[in-house]
């Protein structure tokens, strides 16, 4: 290693630690703050290092964030599995809000998995077929950016209950913000009526959390919201957000 590397490795570490000391004290002081002053904070923050990604269940995170920052980047990730009605969302979000929609795709396309990996990856190892498709993509997809927005919740599963608004993504190496982290189905559905945003219409057909086609199925009434993603195969995170 040179002395330049080193130079350079030691203004990243910097950087690293700088940001984790914005995250800390962001995340007690913003804890009780509403959502848009929160998305406010990461965008006189972060600026156009600063993205929100959208798997296109709703428009409520866009709606919410380009209220801030009008033109902010909007990553989706393409898997190749989607059903219809997620591009056709993606499309009208596209042409009806303010944003700039970036369509990130995987490094093979789903034949070319099922050349090299077999068909029907999804179903006889979802958590590779989850990483080659979403993780990885979103992962190259994050590395301009200081910071990402989600749309995750501390309702939504067991594993999301210790959410924080802001938090430090280590893996990484970059904040990520949730603005509705406390908000609860109650709160979404008034905001989106509220507001008129745009909403995947396959919630109307009984699929309250939207994912790819081969792992999604439709919740019968009672059943957890999420239960319907990856059922039978004892898996509730595709792993973007663990």
């Amino acid at each position: 290693m040179t002395l330049v590397d080193i130079e350079v490795e030691l203004e990243r570490r910097r950087g690293v630690l700088d940001l984790q000391s914005i995250v800390e004290s962001a995340a007690e002081f913003l804890e009780d703050a509403p959502a848009r002053e929160i998305i406010r904070w990461a965008a006189a923050t972060f600026g156009d290092r600063m993205c929100l990604t959208s798997s296109m269940s709703d428009a409520l995170l866009i709606d919410l964030v380009s209220r801030v920052k009008p033109g902010v980047d909007v990553l989706f990730i393409d898997t190749g599995y989607h059903f219809a009605e997620t591009i056709g969302t993606r499309d009208a979000v596209e042409a009806v809000y303010d944003v700039n929609l970036i369509n990130i795709t995987p490094s093979r396309t789903v034949a070319e998995q099922d050349r090299d990996l077999g068909p029907r990856l999804h179903g006889r190892n979802p958590d590779l077929c989850c990483f080659l498709r979403k993780v990885e993509p979103l992962n190259r997809a994050l590395e301009p950016y200081l910071a990402w927005i989600s749309g995750i919740r501390r309702d939504e599963s067991p594993t999301r209950t210790g959410t924080k608004v802001v938090e430090w993504d280590a893996k990484r190496q970059m904040v990520k913000v949730n603005p509705i982290a406390r908000w609860t189905q109650e709160d979404v559905d008034n905001y989106i009526a509220d507001n008129g945003v745009l909403i995947n219409p396959l919630h109307y057909d009984n699929y309250p959390s939207i994912g790819c086609a081969p792992c999604t199925r439709r919740v019968a009434d009672g059943e957890d919201a999420r239960s319907g993603r990856w059922a039978g195969l004892g898996k509730i995170e595709c792993g973007i957000h663990l």
